[in-house]
């Protein structure tokens, strides 16, 4: 064969692998990462539609619009797609909290405020609070659901408490020791109206937010913690 019909071939060759290569890549890490946001999403939407129970895969597929088998590449069951809107819609908001983000000089109810009243302001907004609820009323019978939000959630949030109360009560912030032996305390107002708002009274919701920062004033005294 002539050199030139051999470089012909060889180019041609080259080619043709180049492209196998790039469509065996797959989909950009960017998309990849859109594409599950975006199921996480619809996942959301299922689950506070239906409830967790009436929820199905297929549905959220469609409501993401992505073939029936999509969510399957980043979530085998339905439970894991649940941790998955855990981590996604609640987790993220808790990344303010943690103590090693309170300014050197910022007092612990300071910081609190800063951190914690915004994210509560928009619980309701944002459905975190109705992700609450669904644990609330379908654990029973979906006990992995109270663990993902135990050990996502919940857990993170009473370690950083336990954690910033006795930096509080060395600031003098705090009049005794309450908080230290019961840190559920400070986010027990947060539970009463998650419960209020749509199980017990509807007619009457209460502003998480406020019930929070009241909360907040009660527990923490003195200049310190202004």
């Amino acid at each position: 064969m002539p050199k030139s019909k051999q470089t012909s071939a060889k180019t041609l060759t080259s080619n043709a692998a180049a492209r196998s290569k790039r469509v065996a890549r797959g989909p950009s890490p960017d998309k990849t990462a859109q594409t599950k946001a975006s199921i996480v999403r619809a996942a959301l939407a299922e689950f506070l539609d239906k409830g967790f129970a009436d929820a199905t895969i297929a549905s959220v597929a469609q409501r993401a619009g992505v073939a029936k088998g999509t969510p399957y590449r980043y979530f085998a069951t339905k439970e894991a797609l649940f941790a998955g809107v855990v981590q996604q819609e609640l987790v993220g908001a808790l990344g303010e909290i943690l103590e090693e983000r309170r300014g050197r000089d910022e007092s612990v109810q300071a910081f609190l405020r800063r951190t914690l009243l915004i994210t509560l302001g928009e619980i309701e907004r944002k459905g975190r609070a109705a992700i609450a609820r669904l644990v609330i009323v379908e654990g029973v019978r979906f006990p992995a659901l109270v663990e993902i939000y135990r050990r996502e959630m919940f857990d993170p949030v009473l370690d950083q408490i336990k954690r910033l109360a006795p930096v509080a009560r060395r600031r003098g912030e705090l009049p005794d020791d309450r908080l230290i032996r019961h840190p559920h305390l400070l986010i027990a107002p947060v539970w009463m109206g998650i419960l209020n708002n749509q199980l017990i009274d509807r007619d009457h919701p209460v502003d998480i937010a406020g019930l929070f920062e009241a909360q907040l004033e009660l527990m923490f005294s003195g200049e310190a913690g202004r």
